[in-house]
């Protein structure tokens, strides 16, 4: 028996939605959201300029990047900054403030020098929230082996000029021409951060460090790369994090920090130290017997 012709375009038109709400469901499945506050956290560290950016329905200023956008995947990539362990961590000693820190301090610390914003008040929802993701956290993640130690030191100096090569071959497509980053549709944050200028961490951010910035690039960039492959060798990714951090970018009061010059990380790139190797020397090395 034929079909009338009247019906083949309606069903033709229920094929279609059918095929496409299938493939909807298969490309984003739906997760329960997380009990308690531990939900509006995620949210936050996830989507961080929907309510701390330009748009921001809390506060307008800061550069509208996401916590996500260094702590990949909401802090659960273990190769990525993770924060799987950080709620358990803290109080503890941090040569860096020469103190003991609170977690809060910790959470701080990210909205002033990496989002360049003013953090919220440590009885906010919002901190609370965030808190409570971090204990979730902490309580379901997969066990953590890995060790986070600088790749392994070369014997040059980082070279920012090849460095300015790859990032045009490799990171340009993503993050554009100037660092700027690529916005979403609306403008209310970035889907591929910017890594230098004004919207991006400050001097004060850990990632300025070419040693941090190059072990985040070897494991975690391209972004689009297959899972568990690299794609760049630890030349490759210090060239690029040299180049990156040679870039003019917001600048942070660092004058409290690293209070005994002895505990700055060997490529801190600000003085004094206690040695008698030049600013550039620290920044791009080499390291090997710096100290």
């Amino acid at each position: 028996m034929q079909t009338p012709r009247k019906y083949a375009l309606p069903l033709l038109l229920l094929v279609i939605t059918g095929l496409l709400i299938w493939w909807y469901n298969r490309t984003h499945p739906y997760t329960a959201p997380l009990p308690g506050a531990a939900e509006y956290g995620f949210q936050l560290i996830s989507k961080t300029a929907e309510q701390y950016g330009p748009g921001g329905r809390i506060n307008i200023r800061s550069n509208g990047m996401n916590c996500s956008h260094c702590h990949l995947d909401a802090g659960k990539n273990l190769q990525a900054i993770p924060l799987t362990r950080v709620y358990l961590q803290y109080p503890k000693y941090r040569d860096r403030s020469g103190s003991h820190e609170s977690l809060y301090k910790r959470i701080k610390d990210c909205f002033e020098r990496s989002l360049q914003s003013m953090a919220p008040d440590s009885n906010s929802r919002e901190i609370q929230a965030i808190t409570a993701y971090l204990k979730w956290l902490s309580e379901n993640a997969p066990a953590d082996s890995i060790t986070r130690d600088p790749l392994p030191y070369l014997a040059r100096a980082a070279d920012s000029t090849n460095g300015s090569r790859l990032y045009a071959a490799t990171c340009k497509r993503c993050h554009g021409q100037n660092g700027e980053g690529f916005r979403e549709a609306d403008h209310s944050s970035f889907r591929y951060p910017p890594l230098w200028g004004l919207n991006s961490y400050s001097t004060g951010a850990g990632m300025y460090q070419v040693t941090k910035l190059a072990r985040f690039i070897k494991f975690n960039m391209p972004f689009d790369k297959p899972a568990g492959s690299l794609l760049l060798t630890d030349e490759e990714a210090y060239d690029l994090a040299a180049y990156i951090n040679s870039q003019k970018r917001q600048t942070f009061d660092i004058s409290h920090d690293w209070p005994v010059m002895s505990t700055k990380p060997v490529d801190y790139p600000f003085g004094p130290f206690a040695d008698s190797f030049s600013a550039d020397r620290h920044k791009y090395g080499p390291w090997l017997n710096l100290k």
